[in-house]
């Protein structure tokens, strides 16, 4: 190249050159190029400034310019056109899940406590306690530590045994891995109509066919439940006896044997989701059905996240005979095993007497915001029944008067800044009535859930729902 030549002859000359070169190579220097292209210093410079401005190089002053990074030209997208034929319908459907609301909105749609609500110096002083103990970092058993087997199995009574225990991340993935190892894709499995928009979607995912079964005041209905499995032959039934979600309702003590030996009889397994024992509200809570079984007919979900804080993914399963077996293959299939740092850290938690603390306030704050929102609906909303003012759990379950349309409802209630839950996304199939599921623990204080209801109020008045 002349002592003429341009620099955009220069440009072109560099690119070919960065071409051949990787991201992170360093460029000849500026006195080599000049001796190179036979070009003087401010076409080097003008070069050089050129190929930074395309994105294609980088300089670092005092050490030289580097080959940049790539970048995908617009006309190089990527087809995925083809993955639409290839997933087919194996679709995981979230639409009836909770989202995130926008900020300023008040949460009555349910979502973990509020972090006033946990025990957040607890917490943080078993985490840093449990990632100093010796092995803190090595791998855990796959099972679980053995010591908080033991506690999560004293938890569980009935004579349930470490051995019958395995530590799960969580209760919803611990659901997810039960509904795999038991069924199989197309299998029905029974659950309580309404019951959690989260079983519901899980169960779908895993490829079963939920199967309503109606609930009363005192929970299922052992008739027909009986009449469910002689009609489906289904192998599984999900229900939640304690604090039923939505409703709040507890299984009747005059049921508890009948639906367990009802499930025997058609050599189903019972998934008893308890996952809102440590919520109750200070009242006695009724023992686990896991308590009252002797053949290996319940496997029992508990969980640590909701009392404690959503990032506490701990939980247990519990379970006798063949099945836990299977579900132990699932586990090493799935998950392998739950972070050790996290399991030391949840036993720290159990072990303090602080623990036994948190649960009684938490129990505590849970009733007085449980009675300041059933308060402000009767007030604010008079249209509006609730069938109880439950004695656990997180929610309210209001049936909306006659004609009214909860997912118009639901959408304006978020457009006026409050989220609520569309209580269709409850039922499995059909729905009997517009219902909305009122959560009383994410909102920040009292103050916000009245706020919140008279918000709900406008809303009434809108749509001229209760006249």
């Amino acid at each position: 190249m002349s002592g003429s030549s341009s620099s955009a002859e220069l440009t072109a000359r560099m690119r070919t050159m960065i071409d051949q070169l990787s991201p992170g190579d360093r460029l000849p220097g500026s006195r080599e190029l000049i001796r190179r292209f036979k070009v003087g210093p401010a076409t080097v410079a003008r070069a050089i400034a050129a190929l930074a401005a395309e994105g294609l190089v980088v300089t670092r002053p005092g050490s030289g310019t580097y080959v940049a990074a790539r970048t995908r030209r617009r006309d190089d997208v990527a087809d995925t056109a083809w993955q639409s034929v290839t997933l087919a319908d194996r679709t995981v459907d979230t639409r009836d899940l909770a989202g995130v609301a926008a900020e300023g909105t008040i949460r009555l749609d349910g979502g973990p406590p509020h972090p006033s609500l946990r025990p957040t110096r607890v917490l943080t002083a078993a985490l840093a306690r449990a990632a100093r103990r010796p092995g803190a970092w090595d791998r855990a058993p796959a099972d679980g530590l053995a010591a908080l087997r033991g506690v999560f199995a004293t938890m569980a009574g009935g004579g349930v045994g470490a051995g019958d225990i395995l530590v799960t991340d969580g209760g919803r993935s611990a659901l997810s891995m039960v509904f795999r190892a038991i069924a199989g894709p197309g299998d029905p499995v029974l659950m309580e109509s309404p019951t959690s928009a989260g079983a519901i979607a899980a169960a779908r995912a895993a490829g079963l066919r939920p199967v309503p079964v109606p609930t009363d005041a005192d929970g299922l209905d052992p008739g027909l439940l009986a009449d469910a499995f002689a009609m489906t032959r289904a192998r599984l039934l999900h229900c939640r006896p304690t604090y039923h979600d939505p409703t709040g309702a507890v299984l009747a003590p005059g049921r508890r044997r009948q639906v367990l030996d009802t499930a025997r009889a058609a050599g189903a397994f019972v998934i008893e989701d308890d996952l809102a024992r440590l919520l109750g509200h200070g009242a006695p809570v009724p023992p686990p059905l896991l308590a009252d079984d002797r053949d290996g007919t319940v496997v029992h979900l508990s969980s640590l996240t909701a009392p404690a804080a959503p990032s506490l993914r701990v939980g247990a399963l519990a379970a006798r005979g063949p099945v836990l077996a299977r579900l132990r293959a699932a586990r090493l299939v799935d998950d392998f095993l739950v972070a050790r740092p996290l399991q030391e850290a949840a036993l720290d938690l159990l072990d303090s007497p602080a623990w036994e603390r948190h649960v009684r306030s938490l129990g505590a704050a849970l009733r007085e915001r449980c009675t300041t929102l059933a308060a402000a609906v009767v007030d604010e909303l008079p249209g509006w029944t609730l069938d109880r003012v439950p004695a656990g759990g997180l929610h309210l379950w209001a049936r909306l008067p006659g004609g009214a349309d909860d997912a118009v409802v639901a959408g304006a209630a978020r457009h006026a800044g409050v989220a609520v839950g569309a209580g269709s996304r409850h039922f499995p199939t059909e729905v009997p009535g517009a219902f909305l599921r009122l959560g009383f623990a994410a909102a920040a204080d009292h103050a916000e859930l009245a706020e919140g209801v008279r918000r709900l109020g406008e809303v009434d008045r809108a749509l001229g729902l209760s006249r």
